[in-house]
């Protein structure tokens, strides 16, 4: 009984060594920028991540986001900065680029709602999804500004709110940005 008992121990050890070992290399390759091979091994250590530390996790999960960004595959990336954003809602590093996966939709939905305005049926509906993409993409935007300001993306926010025909929400900006600002994360720690 002892014996079985060691010997599954030792496998789980021996499994966990091996996911860190992987873990290390996909980290390795990312700072490398050899996205294509870190993804490869991402993939591979995708189904044991659970079994990662927490803030382990949720590093390799920002890593394979940011390597499907790099590697032109958007929705994957989008769904594992959105992971990483929940998990982390201070650190803006992935509002960011969250926030910048979201804009392709809004300026998709622009594109598919100024092309209907001779239906307007086709226009509210689209407008509609417009208008909601632009709701989803202004938090992330947000964080960023009140985390790291820069004018080109307050700029954005402006010409957001002022397409959504929002000014409530506008109005109440610099407030919404300060409070912000008191909690932001700009690297993810693993301790």
């Amino acid at each position: 009984m002892i014996a079985c008992c060691l010997t599954a121990f030792t496998t789980s050890a021996q499994n966990n060594d091996e996911l860190f070992n992987k873990y290390t290399d996909f980290n390795l390759l990312r700072t490398q920028n050899n996205y294509s091979k870190a993804l490869e091994l991402g993939n591979s250590i995708m189904p044991d991540a659970a079994k990662l530390p927490e803030k382990s996790r949720i590093s390799f999960y920002n890593g394979m986001a940011k390597a499907y960004e790099e590697t032109n595959q958007p929705a994957k990336a989008q769904y594992l900065y959105e992971k990483v954003t929940v998990a982390l809602p201070d650190y803006y590093v992935a509002h960011l680029a969250l926030g910048h996966l979201y804009l392709r939709t809004v300026n998709e939905l622009a594109n598919k709602m100024n092309a209907s305005k001779g239906d307007r049926a086709a226009y509210e509906q689209n407008k509609k999804a417009y208008i909601a993409a632009i709701n989803k993409t202004l938090p992330h935007l947000e964080k960023v500004q009140a985390c790291d300001p820069y004018d080109e993306n307050l700029a954005l926010i402006k010409k957001l709110y002022q397409n959504s025909d929002n000014a409530t929400d506008f109005n109440d900006l610099d407030s919404r940005l300060k409070k912000l600002s008191q909690h932001c994360l700009d690297i993810i720690s693993e301790r």
